[in-house]
């Protein structure tokens, strides 16, 4: 009992966030999804706004327990909604992906939902083994925060000179290519099943692959969003949550944003002004370090709030999705250019 008094608040609140999410995946696969059903509008709105009110809550949480001075627990709070809100914005980016492939495969709209339960607990681990990664490099070689910034500078030059989507071709894709090599396929699909058996034998069917496939493209694009957010913050408690938040709510923002997700035409050039201004914010603060004014003889220390990194974020993306449904398509803007 005593072992039970003398645990933190963050233990606490950690202990609360972990129950959170292992009783939603049972009660999402277990008991409101039992059957293959296409998932409504509605209800994707409805499972998006209890997502997004249970994470802007936990930001709450931390502002009022999550120990330290109440300064600390600010800056806490504030970093954990910026970082929620990037892993947001980055995920967000992640379903025009998970989009192209669904369609690609054929896949039938009341197997959306499985494909993408599985594919998030995939994620759920995968994340936490890299920030647990990631957290254990930072510990013993600082510096590698440097390496980070700017791994996520060049990421989002690459990502702001890129087409995106259109360059993605299943086909291409390392896993596909390993599993059509070691794993009996099939053409053909059995229900919500990923196995089919033919003449005795055991075949993996279309809907196993696209499950390899999604968690291939979240481990490329976790190799972005775990360097952002401990740009952002190198408290993995803060990491954490804010990571698996932004991931549980990924797949009811899939199905509300499914018929629209084709217009968000300027979000991948936010996302990589994002990428680019968290980078930038972490080389800034090494001319603060002291190994850098000795080495340089130049100290700057020029360190940017967290309160503005969280303005910087929400108003490039609520400019980019006002401007991508209200204002021309990029196509438009090119065209009318070439005319005068």
């Amino acid at each position: 009992m005593q072992f039970l008094l003398d645990l933190s608040a963050e233990t606490w609140l950690m202990i609360g966030f972990g129950l959170l999410i292992l009783i939603f995946l049972i009660l999402d696969l277990g008991v409101l999804h039992k059957h293959a059903e296409k998932i409504s509008t509605h209800s994707a709105l409805l499972q998006t706004l209890f997502w997004v009110s249970i994470s802007l809550s936990f930001a709450f949480l931390i502002w009022k327990f999550d120990g330290g001075t109440p300064a600390e627990r600010s800056k806490n709070a504030v970093d954990y909604l910026t970082a929620y809100l990037m892993e947001w914005a980055l995920s967000v980016d992640n379903l025009f992906i998970i989009l192209l492939i669904l369609r690609y495969f054929k896949i039938a709209e009341n197997l959306y939902h499985k494909v993408l339960f599985w594919g998030i607990m995939g994620a759920l681990v995968m994340r936490g083994t890299f920030i647990t990664v990631a957290w254990q490099l930072i510990e013993h070689f600082h510096f590698i925060l440097y390496v980070f910034g700017g791994f996520l500078v060049f990421t989002g030059f690459k990502m702001l000179n890129s087409s995106g989507q259109e360059d993605f071709n299943p086909n291409d894709n390392w896993m596909v290519k390993f599993a059509r090599k070691n794993f009996r396929l099939t053409d053909e699909f059995n229900g919500e099943n990923f196995t089919l058996k033919k003449a005795g034998k055991l075949y993996f069917t279309p809907l196993f692959l696209v499950i390899l496939l999604i968690e291939s493209t979240d481990l490329i694009f976790a190799l972005d969003s775990i360097p952002a957010v401990f740009a952002i913050s190198q408290n993995p408690f803060i990491v954490y949550t804010s990571n698996i938040f932004a991931v549980m709510g990924l797949r009811a923002l899939f199905f509300l944003l499914a018929d629209i997700m084709d217009r968000f035409h300027y979000l991948q050039r936010a996302l990589s002004f994002i990428l680019m201004f968290i980078g930038i914010k972490m080389l800034l603060a090494i001319s603060g370090e002291p190994w850098f004014i000795k080495l340089t003889g130049i100290e700057l220390g020029i360190h940017i709030p967290a309160w503005v990194s969280l303005l910087v974020i929400l108003t490039v993306l609520s400019g980019a999705i006002l401007f991508s449904l209200y204002g021309p398509p990029p196509e438009e803007d090119d065209m009318e250019n070439r005319e005068d």
